[in-house]
């Protein structure tokens, strides 16, 4: 095997590393909390920021805001948070945990916010640009990919 090669190698191992360790950590959310993570960040960033809307909600996970809705819709019913409509302008909702949220929270595994996106918070801002560009590079020789997938949480909804 020539040196190209090996290192190709050497990166598909590390990403497997990445991705078994996302999925670990998404396992075990699922089963201390019976959400997904995705839900556990959600409900996270509403414990940070009580009275965000869908929008707010979307762009601070990241996602599209019809996923944020559909991501919301499940833990609604679960009971877990609640959306009160603003009284002066109905079209305003604002989302809030309810205790159970909160308790369910007080069991999730940490970081809350998976532990990607927390281990992609603790490299320098050079480091992220870099990655940024190389992983861009990777995904431009993917014949495959998906725009549309970068809006979709890792762990599902």
């Amino acid at each position: 095997m020539n040196a190209p090669d090996l290192v190709a190698g050497e990166v598909l191992r590390q990403f497997r590393v990445i991705f078994g360790a996302v999925r670990q950590h998404y396992q075990g959310v699922e089963k201390a909390c019976g959400v997904s993570g995705a839900q556990i960040w959600a409900m996270a960033a509403l414990r940070e920021s009580p009275g965000l809307k869908v929008s707010e909600l979307a762009q601070t996970l990241s996602i599209h805001p019809s996923t944020a809705s559909n991501l919301l819709d499940k833990i609604e019913k679960a009971g877990l948070i609640r959306r009160e409509r603003n009284s002066t302008d109905q079209r305003v909702v604002r989302l809030y945990l309810t205790e159970a949220g909160d308790r369910a929270l007080e069991n999730a595994p940490r970081p809350l916010t998976g532990i990607l996106t927390h281990a992609l918070g603790c490299l320098s801002a050079d480091t992220l640009n870099r990655l940024n560009t190389d992983l861009s590079s990777l995904i431009a020789h993917m014949d495959t990919a998906n725009a549309r997938d970068a809006q979709t949480p890792l762990s599902g909804i």
